[in-house]
C-alpha cells in the first residue's frame, strides 16, 4: 500500500510538472505567437516575454517578425523590343499582419512560392516596356528607378497576404546563351560606330580650328606687311624731305651734285677700265676743274 501511494505521488508529480511547464511558452523579440484552441484562432501575442496557455487545448505557432531575404528563381523576360533577358533578383520582405498571413498562406514556403510568381509578373511588366540595350546600358540610378517601380507593384499585390516587401532588387541581368554572342557583337559594332562618329566629329572640329587659325594668321600677316610698307613709305618720304631740306640752296645743291658725281666715278672706274665721256659731261667738267 505504501509503495502504491509512493508511485501515485510520483505520477501525480510528473503530471503536475508537465501541466505547469506546458502552461507557459516564450515569445522572442523577432517573432509573433499565433494561438489556437481546438484549432480555432483565439489571439496573437506580439510582445516578447513568457506567456500562458492551456496545456493540451491551446496550440502556438511561431511566426517570424523580422525581415527575410528570398532569392527569386532566375527567369526569362521579354523586353519591349522583343528581346530576351535572364533576370536574377531577390526580395526583402516581412510579415506585417500575422493573422491575415495565417488565414491566407500560413507557411513561409508557400509565401515564397507566391513571391516567385508576383515578382516575376512585376519584373515582366516593367522590363516589357523597355528596350534591351537601354536595360543593359542603364546606370545605377536608372536601375534603382526600375527596382523601385517593381517593389511598388509587388507591394500592391502582397497586401492581401498580410505581407510587405521592403525591396525587390535586380542582382544580375544576363543574355540567353543562344543569342549572347550575337548581342555582344551587335553592341561592339554599335560602340565602334559611335567611336567613328566621335572621331569624325573631332577631325571636323579640328579642321575648323586650323582653318580659322590660318585665316587669322593670314589677316595678321597681311596687316603686318601693309603696316611695314606704310612705314617704309613714310621713311622714304621723310628721307627725301630731309635731303630736300639739306640741299635746298644753290651752293648745297651743287655740292650734293659734285659728291654724287664722285661716287659715280668711283664705282665706274674700278679695275683696269677705259672710260669715254663726252666733253660736256659733268664728270669731265669736274675733272677739268670747270665745275
Amino acid at each position: 500500500m505504501k509503495k502504491f501511494k509512493k508511485v501515485s505521488l510520483i505520477v501525480i508529480g510528473i503530471i503536475m510538472f508537465f501541466a505547469i511547464t506546458g502552461s507557459f511558452y516564450q515569445v522572442k523579440e523577432n517573432e509573433f505567437a499565433y494561438v489556437t484552441r481546438f484549432s480555432k484562432y483565439i489571439g496573437i501575442k506580439k510582445t516578447a516575454g513568457l506567456k500562458f496557455k492551456l496545456p493540451i487545448l491551446d496550440k502556438v505557432r511561431k511566426i517570424p517578425k523580422n525581415r527575410m531575404i528570398y532569392d527569386i528563381t532566375p527567369s526569362d523576360v521579354i523586353t519591349g523590343d522583343k528581346k530576351t533577358l535572364v533576370v536574377d533578383n531577390f526580395a526583402v520582405w516581412q510579415i506585417n499582419d500575422p493573422y491575415l498571413f495565417m488565414k491566407t498562406v500560413s507557411r513561409i514556403s508557400e509565401m515564397e512560392n507566391r513571391l516567385d510568381a508576383v515578382v516575376y509578373n512585376a519584373v515582366k511588366n516593367k522590363l516589357g516596356t523597355m528596350k534591351q540595350t537601354s536595360i543593359i546600358n542603364a546606370n545605377n540610378s536608372s536601375i534603382d528607378e526600375v527596382n523601385t517601380a517593381i517593389t511598388e507593384q509587388v507591394n500592391k499585390q502582397l497586401k492581401s497576404y498580410g505581407v510587405s516587401t521592403i525591396a525587390v532588387e535586380i542582382k544580375r541581368l544576363d543574355l540567353p546563351s543562344d543569342n549572347e554572342n550575337a548581342v555582344y557583337n551587335r553592341m561592339i559594332s554599335e560602340r565602334n560606330q559611335m567611336a567613328e562618329s566621335f572621331r569624325a566629329a573631332g577631325k571636323l572640329e579640328a579642321s575648323k580650328v586650323v582653318n580659322e587659325t590660318d585665316k587669322e594668321v593670314g589677316i595678321l600677316l597681311s596687316k603686318a606687311i601693309a603696316d611695314a610698307e606704310e612705314l617704309k613709305g613714310q621713311g622714304e618720304s621723310e628721307y627725301m624731305k630731309i635731303i630736300s631740306n639739306a640741299y635746298s640752296t644753290k651752293d648745297r645743291s651743287e655740292y650734293y651734285k659734285f659728291v654724287r658725281s664722285l661716287d659715280t666715278l668711283k664705282i665706274v672706274m674700278k679695275g683696269d677700265k677705259t672710260l669715254f665721256l663726252p666733253s660736256d659731261s659733268y664728270i669731265v667738267k669736274v675733272l677739268n676743274g670747270k665745275e
